[in-house]
């Protein structure tokens, strides 16, 4: 009776553990970066075969971080204009660096091969790395894909949320917040808005 009790004892105590760290990683993930925050650096791989970090764009006066994906049709939906906010962009210093935060033995469409693939079809002209382990994601808090996190030169967080009002149609997009926000910070002031709700598919992960 008491090896049984012993037993039952181990295993509601393993049983308490695991909740408290998957109820821990639900608060970490809720928690994430906030506006004002300053935002850790990473070293992820790239689609280059290359290691990048922030830290690697010296004179950048921001970064455009975008969490996004190959199979989620709402980041397909945004890849044109990634492209084409990145070709606007970084000459002015303010580059795109997509981060695809899916794990592949969820989602096998978002493996590093793929990764290479996509970039090829569609011309990326940014960097596009991979969140191998899934260890950036949580420590921004991003939630979807695509999820933007506009950081300035010293990895403030300025806006956090969608590329603009539009998913579906970019041309009825009245309000561009990335944009909005990089011209309000570079006449000094703050974005407005500096949240919005990040609208695509729910980031992968194996259970």
């Amino acid at each position: 009776m008491l090896r049984m009790f012993g037993l039952f004892a181990l295993l509601a105590c393993a049983a308490a553990f695991a909740f408290t760290s998957n109820h821990q990683l639900r608060q970490s993930l809720a928690q994430g970066l906030k506006v004002g925050d300053v935002a850790p650096d990473f070293r992820l791989k790239g689609v280059d075969d290359q290691y990048h970090s922030l830290a690697d764009f010296p004179d950048a006066k921001g970064f455009i971080v975008t969490f996004t994906c190959n199979t989620c049709p709402y980041s397909r939906m945004y890849e044109d204009r990634l492209i084409e906010l990145h070709h606007k962009m970084a000459p002015r210093g303010w580059p795109v660096i997509a981060i695809n935060p899916n794990d592949p033995a969820a989602q096998p469409g978002d493996s590093f091969e793929e990764m290479k693939k996509r970039a090829r079809e569609k011309g990326f002209p940014f960097l596009y790395l991979f969140d191998e382990g899934q260890k950036v994601y949580p420590q921004y808090g991003a939630e979807r894909t695509p999820h933007v996190f506009l950081l300035d030169k010293d990895r403030v967080v300025r806006y956090i949320g969608a590329i603009d009002d539009s998913p579906r149609k970019p041309d009825n997009a009245t309000r561009r917040y990335v944009e909005e926000a990089i011209a309000a910070i570079e006449a000094g002031k703050q974005p407005d808005p500096d949240f919005t709700r990040a609208i695509g598919c729910t980031i992968k992960t194996v259970q």
